[in-house]
């Protein structure tokens, strides 16, 4: 593509070009793509940013970002076909909100901090929702969120109309009082209450990660990472050896685990 050309440009020839995808000419598969069709492609483009970020792979972010550019340009689209929105009314909307909530920068709001900037910011969207008839105060929050992602957005809204523990330490006590009740749920042998309480354990564990102030989802996603990194290490250690996983014991994985817990510190 043309590295001279304006980015509404190369923003239009993007349109023109899903625009000829989805016509009568065009491909068979995204012809019969619905508006429902393109949620879960857009939430795995956004994990694969993500993953791209993470991996502070600069080339990949480029393309993932495209990606997932060409999967909101392809769902506001459908929208258009349909006459119900534009490419235009998404972008003056969001621009719209950008200035109302930014008061401090487009208006006289004074602030000195970002914490201020965050309070600010969710006083304009609670005043937004005013007018809204919403009897669940969670309604705002979406289904398709990752599991540890939606229970730590959940807990806050909770906690700011007062309902949570005073402190760290009582989130302790009750992770405390949860680890009894699964262990006595292992005992019983009660699918139906260990899956019960073990989602209490994990629930416990998303409201002890907002206490300390981390995101839930964040601080699994590393020690994942962290999980695969040592395991990748046990593999070419034991290659390194012309071995492999299935030649060795549990306890020489272990010392080999250990070593590269020694070696990220």
């Amino acid at each position: 593509m043309n590295k001279n050309m304006r980015t509404s440009d190369n923003i239009n020839s993007l349109i023109k070009l899903i625009r000829t995808l989805r016509s009568e000419a065009g491909c068979p598969w995204d012809k019969k793509q619905k508006a429902k069709d393109l949620g879960r492609y857009i939430l795995e483009e956004t994990y694969e940013v993500l993953d791209a970020l993470d991996k502070k792979n600069h080339q990949s972010v480029k393309e993932e970002l495209g990606d997932l550019l060409f999967q909101i340009l392809f769902l506001t689209e459908i929208y258009e076909e349909n006459k119900l929105f534009s490419l235009n009314d998404v972008i003056a909307e969001i621009k719209e909100k950008m200035i109302r909530r930014h008061p401090h920068v487009f208006g006289d709001k004074k602030v000195d901090s970002v914490q201020e900037v965050k309070i600010n910011w969710q006083k304009i969207k609670e005043a937004e929702r005013a007018g809204e008839k919403q009897d669940d105060l969670f309604a705002h929050v979406p289904r398709s969120l990752p599991a540890l992602k939606r229970a730590q957005k959940i807990t806050s809204i909770a906690s700011a109309v007062g309902f949570d523990w005073p402190d760290t330490e009582n989130v302790l006590k009750k992770m405390r009082e949860e680890l009894r009740e699964f262990s006595a749920a292992l005992k019983s042998g009660n699918r139906k209450k260990i899956n019960e309480e073990l989602g209490d354990i994990i629930f416990t564990a998303v409201n002890l990660s907002r206490f300390a102030g981390v995101d839930a989802e964040t601080s699994l996603t590393q020690t994942t990472n962290k999980f695969l990194r040592r395991f990748s290490f046990i593999k070419k250690k034991l290659s390194a050896q012309g071995q492999s996983l299935d030649e060795v014991t549990l306890k020489e994985m272990d010392k080999i685990w250990n070593e590269a817990k020694e070696k990220e510190r």
